[in-house]
């Protein structure tokens, strides 16, 4: 802990000056390393586009971080059992992630012609599969003699691993909802501070799970009050997979994922991001959920059949949702106003709001899928126990309302040799429409293309839909998306799209109908293991409402935003890495809304060869002159957790990292971050209000495996 106390004391010693602020993160990466640089091994990947893509996601989400952690929890399961490429079909292809479609196409092409794999390396025949590429799924994939994935149900049962999780976090400092007097407010945090998970977990390979999760919120209270049976959320989940002709069966809770994310789509989705070829949403349709997030799932009884080249899934679920509760004054009518997606249940408010809206859902896909095509028709039905009424605002015009909502579509993709189409059509049981089209291009072993359309009426409406749209959710837009990626050299590789698009109707905080453009150029040069460096551009300029003079008709400017970053991550040796980001922003340049940005941090990350503990530690300092020039940054965190704040104002940021393993199926992770405004005496706003300047996190994590 003195080492900590010493860091934050350096923190505020060299506070405004960025000159001095890397004079500090040298000394300070030269002392912490020093124990480590004889015996530390690095992770074998350490690319940063993962990193750039969860980014992109939180920067779309409205800054809206995620506690779907199932892509975490998916990407350590196949490090743990890696997927044959021998044997492996297309969904299983899919469900890694990081195939584009094309190369999934390639690659069964390939195998199709010559048989399994020798080796990894024979990889490198297949068209769009380059060195780089192969070095980046080394990690989660393997070439072995085939191996039988029919396991009987006794050997599932009996021969996997159980996994229990515990994980507590808290904000040291007290905010205004802790501090108020219940005797004298209405409005206060009952419950304490710490915020508390719990997840168990059995699992044999990839073909049998089942556990539970329980969560509690910070604020939320706990055997008490209204949270009198423990957590606020449980959540359990049965999945079986590859037993005759199930695919796969679920009970519990799970995810839907259909077509390409217009009708529904509730994992996670990356859209725009440096990897500009992967347009394409590919996964299983019927996925466990094993994760936090207490929205983004349904809760019942799906399953999955398939026979040859036909595969059908029908699911039944029903559900409790968050909602704002409203009762007309004058019919005496209850209706809902909104849903809430936030998940907290602390306030009395919020605990009033909880699961009032009961959702009972049904639905289903069925799909001819051959070696290059596929098409498949997709549909779902939602029924409410209260009519759903949006306010009156003249954005809300086109809003979802009434007690029930169907969506409907087909989606078909078809490849041929080095092209790849794909899209979706869907509609609503008022038959209002949207489309979506894509094509994937690979001009040559250096050169892929995409370009993707989308049409989406501004009546159109869905829920836990997730496609490759400007907005959070698909609605109200038409855009046309290009990309393309260049690789003139191993060492260098050059991706950029252009995305144009608009909205035919007004949006929130936006009061006319508008259009919008986007741009990304990076470079990125990577001439061995030990060190990749890119340089990103991205310019962006989309309508929002500005009104400084209030007038009765607000304005609606177009506000441009352009952003520069250079990122490099370095291996000293095997036993050492470094990475730094050095990142600029431009608001509304020249106009009167005209704001900039800077950040920057390093990092160390470390991990000694036989040694039972790891470790990691960023600094970063920070300056904006408004919310409207934030920057984001990812930030490591404990096993199956990530962290992406949002960063704005005037500061500095650092965190520690620490990793021990007490024994070989007990390990527990530390993570201390702080944050320290200059001349701010308040952090947040309302309830969550902190007096002072700094901010401090402080997460406790142990695993136990038997």
């Amino acid at each position: 802990m003195k080492i900590i106390e010493w860091i934050g004391l350096k923190m505020t010693e060299m506070f405004f000056s960025p000159l001095d602020f890397w004079k500090t993160v040298s000394k300070l990466m030269a002392f912490l390393l020093l124990p480590f640089a004889l015996q530390a091994q690095l992770p074998e990947s350490s690319s940063s586009i993962p990193e750039q893509q969860l980014e992109a996601i939180t920067e779309n989400a409205e800054d809206s971080e995620t506690e779907d952690d199932s892509f975490v929890q998916s990407m350590r399961q196949y490090l743990n059992h890696p997927i044959n490429l021998s044997t492996a079909d297309i969904n299983s292809l899919q469900e890694l992630s990081i195939f584009s479609a094309i190369q999934i196409q390639q690659l069964v092409s390939y195998r199709r012609m010559l048989g399994g794999f020798i080796s990894i390396y024979e990889l490198q025949s297949i068209p769009g599969f380059d060195l780089a590429f192969i070095e980046k799924i080394r990690p989660y994939i393997t070439v072995s003699i085939p191996q039988n994935m029919t396991s009987a149900l006794s050997e599932r049962m009996k021969g996997g691993t159980h996994t229990l999780l515990t994980r507590v976090s808290q904000v040291l400092e007290k905010s205004k909802g802790y501090l108020l007097d219940p005797s004298r407010v209405n409005n206060f945090y009952p419950g304490s501070s710490q915020k508390w998970l719990l997840r168990y977990q059995y699992q044999f390979k990839n073909l049998l799970q089942y556990g539970m999760v329980g969560e509690k919120d910070a604020g939320e209270q706990f055997l008490r009050g209204a949270q009198k049976n423990g957590f606020d959320f449980y959540s359990a989940h049965l999945f079986l997979r590859n037993k005759g002709v199930i695919r796969s069966l679920a009970v519990g809770d799970f995810t839907i994922q259909l077509g390409q994310g217009l009708t529904q789509w509730q994992s996670l989705a990356f859209k725009k991001s440096s990897e500009v070829i992967n347009t394409k949403l590919q996964l299983a349709v019927l996925r466990p959920y094993h994760s936090a997030g207490e929205i983004n799932f349904h809760r019942g009884i799906g399953i999955t059949l398939a026979k040859n080249k036909m595969e059908g899934t029908a699911f039944l679920t029903y559900k409790k949702i968050d909602a704002n509760f409203v009762t007309d004054s004058l019919t005496k009518e209850d209706f809902i106003s909104s849903f809430q997606s936030s998940g907290l249940h602390r306030t009395s408010a919020e605990t009033k709001d909880k699961g009032v809206q009961r959702q009972f859902a049904l639905g289903g896909n069925l799909a001819y899928s051959s070696n290059q095509l596929h098409i498949g028709i997709n549909g779902v039905q939602y029924q409410f126990s209260l009519p759903i009424k949006k306010s009156a605002d003249p954005y809300n015009l086109y809003a979802l309302s009434g007690k029930t909502l169907g969506n409907y579509s087909i989606d078909y993709s078809y490849g041929y040799r080095n092209t790849h189409f794909f899209g979706e059509a869907a509609f609503t049981n008022t038959f209002d429409k949207a489309f979506l089209n894509g094509l994937i291009v690979s001009a040559d072993s250096k050169l892929d293309l995409s370009i993707l359309y989308r049409n989406i009426s501004k009546s159109y409406q869905s829920l836990y839909a997730n496609a490759f749209t400007e907005s959070t959710s698909p609605n109200n837009e038409k855009g046309l998306y290009a990309g393309i990626s260049i690789r003139p050299t191993v060492a260098w590789r050059i991706d950029g799209y252009a995305d144009f698009y608009q909205f035919p109707w007004l949006k929130y905080q936006v009061n006319a109908p508008t259009n919008g453009k986007d741009y990304l150029l990076q470079i990125m040069y990577k001439p061995s293991k030990q060190l990749e460096m890119y340089i990103r551009y991205r310019t962006e300029s989309k309508c929002k409402n500005f009104n400084p003079d209030n007038l009765i008709v607000s304005p609606v400017l177009a506000m441009p935003r352009q952003n520069i970053r250079t990122h490099i991550n370095f291996k000293i040796n095997p036993a050492i890495a470094f990475r730094t980001r050095v990142e600029m922003v431009w608001f509304a340049h020249q106009q009167a809304a005209a704001q900039t940005g800077f950040l920057a941090f390093a990092d160390a990350i470390v991990k000694p060869m036989m040694k039972r503990y790891s470790g990691s530690i960023r600094l970063q300092y920070f300056e904006t002159e408004g919310y409207d020039s934030r920057l984001y940054a990812y930030e490591n965190d404990v096993l199956y957790s990530f962290s992406i704040p949002v960063f704005y104002d005037r500061g500095v940021r650092y965190y520690l990292n620490f990793n021990y393993g007490i024994t070989r199926s007990i390990t527990c992770w530390l993570r201390w971050a702080q944050t320290v405004y200059k001349d701010k005496a308040t952090i947040g706003s309302g309830l969550d209000e902190i007096k002072g300047n700094k901010k401090t996190e402080i997460k406790l994590q142990f695993q136990f495996q038997f």
